[in-house]
């Protein structure tokens, strides 16, 4: 165990540096919920390497005007008391150079009040391409705490807070994201301890749009001429984005199969954004999405031991 856990560290040490040296973005990692399943495994230390593909870059909602697939390799190690470090990267395939965008290091906390109550707090620390045009890039740093509560095995209501610490110059943001969940379990389909586990979901994300605002200044118009009309434009929009308003309303049907070692998941989401321009002439004027929603799954394979 002190062997593979001065190798997970080794990994994640080197990993950071790479992350520092190509000034890397952040794209949320995705969990397992088969890593919370506690009452079919023993807690004990465990690490995980992963690779995760996400259609489209979408965050609270709002999208880009062009579409950008992610591919999401990461490593994450897990002691058996809860505590865990995890670090991913972000790779664009479609672009022709540049296509290393970003990552992230995260450390967490997930725990057990009672049975039917979990949560988790965690940090993450954010690294950005300069030629990053993700909705997110402008974030630095993430605190989140979670709460979930089981009912009776028939719903499970979900909390989530955020607090993102933006680049100097662009104020913080607070997100709050509700949800509610149903698990269907099924184990032993194919082999004697496999899991198939499918969680139809829905949530609603409010909060602040500062991020959004350094999406605008610093890499979707960072460049562009602006004449004093759009100048105005863009002062008048921007102004309004520190306001906690209701951000987007998420569907999504989790699929997650665990056999051994390995965990397969595939997730397809709808999201519904909501006060996201006031005006056509801002989508126009500005040259940013229009889309009120958009589906987007993201596909995973993980090696668990």
């Amino acid at each position: 165990m002190a062997i593979k856990f001065y190798t997970i560290a080794l990994v994640c040490a080197f990993t950071c540096n790479a992350y520092i040296a190509l000034s890397q973005t952040k794209k949320d990692s995705i969990k397992a919920k088969t890593d919370t399943v506690k009452k079919t495994d023993h807690k004990k230390d465990f690490v995980k390497f992963g690779v995760n593909y996400v259609s489209d870059n979408v965050f609270m909602g709002r999208a880009d005007t062009v579409r950008t697939p992610t591919i999401i390799p990461e490593i994450k190690y897990t002691f058996k008391s809860g505590i865990y470090i995890s670090g991913s990267f972000d790779i664009i395939p479609n672009r022709k150079k540049n296509k290393l965008d970003g990552g992230d290091l995260s450390l967490g906390y997930d725990f057990d009040i009672t049975d039917d109550l979990s949560g988790g707090i965690s940090y993450s620390k954010l690294f950005y391409s300069s030629t990053s045009t993700q909705i997110s890039s402008s974030i630095s740093s993430t605190f989140n705490g979670n709460l979930t509560y089981d009912i009776g095995d028939i719903i499970s209501p979900s909390m989530d807070v955020d607090y993102n610490i933006n680049k100097q110059g662009v104020n913080g943001d607070v997100f709050l994201n509700l949800g509610l969940s149903h698990d269907f379990i099924t184990e032993g389909l194919f082999a004697t301890k496999d899991i198939l586990l499918v969680s139809p979901t829905v949530a609603a994300n409010s909060g602040t749009q500062n991020f959004y605002d350094g999406y605008l200044v610093y890499h979707k118009l960072k460049n562009a001429k602006r004449d004093a009309a759009e100048t105005s434009l863009l002062a008048a929009y921007t102004a309004q984005l520190s306001e906690y308003k209701v951000l987007d309303y998420e569907f999504s049907v989790p699929v997650e199969y665990k056999t051994g070692s390995f965990i397969f998941q595939f997730t397809p989401i709808y999201a519904l954004a909501q006060n996201q321009f006031q005006s056509a002439a801002i989508v126009k004027t500005l040259g940013l999405s229009s889309q009120s929603s958009v589906f987007y799954f993201n596909l995973g394979l993980a090696l668990k031991f």
